[in-house]
């Protein structure tokens, strides 16, 4: 089954016994996300939550390339919007702030940077092939990492680890991703669907309200939110507020769409 709002829906989702696998489908733009995205992962997402057979959603990446190249900046640069039109409040990808109480992992199927980290960071597990990259580079477009990824990678890692990638905007590889334990696990390349789905069925076969009431007590998540993230958020969206009408904010997309190198002004 597809979920879809125009021709070309921005994700697919496919049931595997209890299993939801929700994959991003814009390969021709490495899986960049635009609200045609944004509004498929959140309608999955709703679906998997509302669903009791239901019990574990898997999120991956179409084609071999990338997981998910973060924002579409060529649709920011447009001034396009890239959330779910009837449902901003699930934030980044229709994902990254919409709590729901069945398990999400990652199927991470190469690079992650960007908004394609913040969608692991807000997965609760991860799995990725040996070829994935994580990071945050959007200091080198005169943004912020604002779908959560700034205040969940100082959560996730260790805090001089978290910061380095923050301030540096520089990647790293799924085995150092391991080691400090922002992932689960590392297989190899072209295997990550099945690692997840085998991941999926340790969950699936446990008691699923079970499952639901441990997931919701470890996030402190009451009324579908995490109350510890609120503060969070509004930081985030004051900051990236106030960055996005510097000249900077507009520079960075520019440079990107123009392919060449940004000159910063520090205004």
């Amino acid at each position: 089954m597809t979920d879809a709002t125009q021709d070309a829906p921005g994700a697919l989702t496919e049931r595997r016994g209890n299993v939801l696998i929700i994959t991003i489908n814009r390969p021709e733009a490495r899986n960049a996300v635009n609200a045609a995205v944004s509004t498929a992962v959140g309608n999955g997402l709703e679906l998997a939550q509302s669903d009791p057979e239901i019990r574990a959603v898997v999120i991956t990446g179409s084609g071999d390339k990338s997981f998910c190249a973060g924002a579409d900046l060529k649709a920011i640069s447009r001034g396009e919007n890239l959330f779910h039109p009837e449902h901003p409040e699930w934030g980044f990808a229709g994902f990254v702030s919409h709590f729901i109480d069945k398990p999400v992992i990652a199927a991470v199927n190469g690079t992650a940077l960007g908004g394609g980290s913040e969608l692991a960071l807000a997965s609760d597990l991860v799995v990725a092939e040996e070829r994935a990259k994580f990071g945050l580079p959007e200091v080198k477009r005169g943004l912020m990492a604002a779908a959560g990824g700034v205040f969940r990678i100082v959560d996730q890692l260790p805090r001089k680890v978290g910061l380095e990638l923050i301030f540096t905007g520089e990647p790293l590889s799924s085995q150092d991703a391991l080691r400090w334990g922002l992932i689960n696990e590392v297989v190899p390349d072209g295997t990550v669907l099945e690692a997840a789905l085998a991941l999926a069925e340790r969950i699936t076969v446990n008691a699923p309200l079970a499952v639901q009431a441990s997931k919701r007590v470890a996030y402190g998540a009451e009324d579908g939110a995490v109350a510890a993230d609120r503060d969070d958020w509004k930081r985030t969206s004051r900051e990236m507020g106030a960055l996005l009408r510097t000249e900077d904010a507009m520079e960075g997309p520019m440079a990107f769409a123009q392919k060449r190198a940004p000159v910063w002004k520090a205004k």
